[in-house]
Order: structure tokens, then sequence, then C-alpha cells
């Protein structure tokens, strides 16, 4: 999918909840967002945008959201 798409998508998303006195809270509340509506194959592109230091166009509260959740948006690695 277009990385500017899921930031637009993502933008949108931190637009309700940025009015959120609690950052924290409103980031955990993004991440959790994305982790229930997005296919795994979005979320994971979006944080390896993010990881690479891709932020252009996205809200701070969006990039903080995603440092700060990773680990709740990347699927867990399979135990052997």
């Amino acid at each position: 999918m277009d990385i500017h798409h899921l930031v637009k998508m993502a933008n949108d998303i931190a637009s309700f909840f940025e009015s959120q006195s609690d950052r924290a809270g409103a980031e955990e509340a993004i991440a959790s967002h994305i982790k229930r509506f997005w296919d795994p194959r979005m979320r994971k592109q979006i944080v390896e945008w993010v990881d690479a230091g891709g932020t252009e166009g996205m809200k701070p509260l969006v990039a903080d959201a995603i440092r700060s959740q990773r680990a709740l948006l990347l699927p867990r690695p399979r135990s052997a």
C-alpha cells in the first residue's frame, strides 16, 4: 500500500485522539486502533517506514505512538 495513504489514515486516527490530555494514553489509543483495524502488512510497513526515519507528513503524535507502541503493532515472532 502507498505509504502516504497509510500516513493519512494514521493522521486521521490521531485527529480523534489528540484532544486527550494524557499524551501516553493517546499514543496507546492510536496504536490500539491501528492494531485492531489495520492488516498486519500495513502495520509492518508504517513501523518500518518510521524506523527508517520517515515521518514526512505525519503528525508527531502518530510518530511517537508508533515508536512507543512498536511491540504492540508488530506481530510476535513465532516460537520454534
